[in-house]
């Protein structure tokens, strides 16, 4: 199946979200597999996601790619910033040529309200406490957490604590999509709008800065 979302940020960062229903072969065409990836259905993910990227920017060099010892992806000369997700039969990524990025996808599942206390501080907390329905505390809560994910894999240098140096301080938008104004505090503060967007039963964040 072609892409179930494709987005021009601006002139040099797009992203893209791929139903994956291909057998692993048909990724296997175009993308080298270097790592040792045992389970069929991680490295059918594995595959998907870096099938992505060549299709956001035709030029992106695949096969240069590198793992950081925490375990970021990367080009070693930064050609591109880029990040990957997988969830499920999803798989996610984003491209840029200037900027750093961080995209997550996730779907939302019940288990998310038993981690709370891992993710969220008491402050962020409040964003919850809001008059909505089961479903959409389930959405907003499992929301929160790919915000954050995606945080994370802008950051990529690992070593952060989610409630402390990941910081939401607003949530603007509807159930399709909207922007979360967060803030990195774990060295200088830096300020971040993560977008959102509900696609099919997937919620996908993305940063860019």
């Amino acid at each position: 199946m072609p892409f179930v979302y494709q987005h021009t940020i601006n002139s040099n960062t797009r992203l893209g979200l791929w139903h994956i229903e291909e057998p692993e072969e048909f990724f296997l065409a175009k993308v080298p597999l270097k790592r040792d990836v045992s389970h069929p259905h991680k490295r059918l993910q594995h595959l998907a996601g870096r099938y992505l990227l060549p299709t956001l920017f035709e030029d992106f060099p695949l096969e240069e790619i590198l793992i950081a010892d925490t375990r970021k992806p990367f080009l070693p000369d930064e050609q591109y910033h880029f990040s990957i997700s997988h969830c499920g039969n999803y798989a996610a990524a984003i491209a840029s040529a200037q900027q750093r990025v961080g995209i997550d996808i996730e779907q939302p599942t019940e288990k998310i309200f038993r981690i709370i206390h891992k993710f969220l501080n008491e402050n962020e907390k409040q964003l919850l406490n809001q008059p909505m329905s089961s479903s959409q505390l389930l959405q907003t809560a499992t929301l929160l957490w790919s915000a954050k994910e995606a945080m994370f894999k802008w950051y990529g240098a690992g070593g952060v604590d989610f409630k402390q140096h990941l910081l939401i301080q607003q949530l603007d938008g509807t159930d399709e999509e909207g922007t979360l104004q967060c803030s990195f505090e774990k060295e200088k503060p830096v300020s971040l709008n993560v977008k959102y967007r509900f696609l099919e039963n997937i919620i996908m964040s993305w940063t860019v800065s």
